[in-house]
């Protein structure tokens, strides 16, 4: 710890970029750095003999190869670095997923004026090559592991390059500040709905009440009181007044009533649910130890509710 303290204090540049960044990120000079790879050293290796032996022998013409090599590697280093100089990250998309699948992510880099070849970006141990024509924008798709509920983030990512010739390895780091949101896993099979005790939606049914549903002929047992005197006079018969019986119909999860199971089992058994629920078409609410949603249907309910679940206390 002590060195890296040490190292923060009097190389800031080595360590600038552990904290994240906000888009769009701009690749300057400052942020690109080199080093040999193996084959370059090796062939670094290759043309100091070459150039020892065509200094012992008077060996002009493997001179001139072994500078004309020697030129090309150098020129080749400095072909690499512009491969990697103003390049722009402008925009990152991503969409929500429960855990256990892969949360997509894609990275778009900004048009350049001239063409960017061979390029790699690597996160998680993972490389995933692209190219960048002259004049064009460029979108790199990433797949990501979520094994925990919450928000998931890709870390730094290296942006790195060994073209044209392998003999260096041109590389960045990028952290932007992303972050993905991970939905808690479904309960399966789906546990069967709960018995409603409250909720806001209703629909009617026959019976007693005290909305006027319609006319229907009279049967023994029919209080007088419910007889439309009126409209029997005109029909001859008995006719008698029937009124709606408004019952619940709105699905009501509630966290506090899964006393049974812990706490990640409970999420994940009200996710199956609100995801049952959608795919019925029924109307529900979702009442959590701070806070309550619904009733609500739709895209934008399910995911305020699996936000309001993915990010309850112990999420990452």
């Amino acid at each position: 710890m002590r060195v890296l303290a040490m190292a923060e204090r009097r190389l800031p540049a080595l360590t600038r970029l552990r904290d994240r960044e906000p888009l769009p990120i701009h690749l300057h000079r400052r942020r690109i750095y080199v080093l040999p790879s193996m084959f370059g050293i090796v062939f670094a290796i290759l043309l100091a003999v070459m150039q020892l032996g065509a200094l012992n022998f008077a060996n002009n013409p493997a001179l001139l190869l072994t500078c004309l090599l020697a030129a090309a590697a150098w020129m080749s280093l400095f072909a690499g670095f512009r491969t990697l100089a103003d390049l722009q990250l402008e925009a990152i998309s991503s969409t929500p997923c429960h855990v256990g699948e892969m949360a997509q992510v894609s990275f778009r880099f900004a048009v350049s004026a001239r063409a960017r070849p061979s390029l790699r970006m690597r996160c998680g141990g993972i490389d995933h090559p692209f190219a960048i024509a002259a004049g064009s924008a460029a979108t790199v798709n990433m797949a990501l592991a979520s094994e925990r509920r919450g928000w998931l983030r890709p870390g730094r990512l290296r942006l790195w390059t060994d073209q044209p010739l392998g003999l260096f390895v041109i590389w960045s780091w990028l952290n932007p500040d992303i972050s993905i949101l991970v939905f808690p896993a479904a309960e399966s099979p789906v546990p069967p709905f709960p018995l409603n005790a409250q909720g806001q939606s209703e629909r009617s049914s026959s019976g007693d009440g005290d909305e006027f549903s319609g006319l229907r002929e009279y049967r023994s047992g029919d209080p007088q009181r419910r007889i439309a005197w009126k409209a029997s006079a005109r029909h001859e018969s008995l006719l008698v007044r029937e009124s709606e019986r408004l019952f619940d119909d709105d699905l009501h999860f509630e966290h506090a009533t899964l006393g049974g199971l812990d706490s990640e089992a409970r999420i994940r058994r009200l996710t199956a649910w609100i995801l049952a629920a959608e795919a019925a078409r029924r109307s529900y609410t979702l009442e959590l130890p701070d806070q309550r949603l619904g009733p609500g249907l739709g895209d934008l309910h399910r995911h305020a509710c699996l936000r309001a679940l993915a990010l309850m206390p112990d999420a990452t």
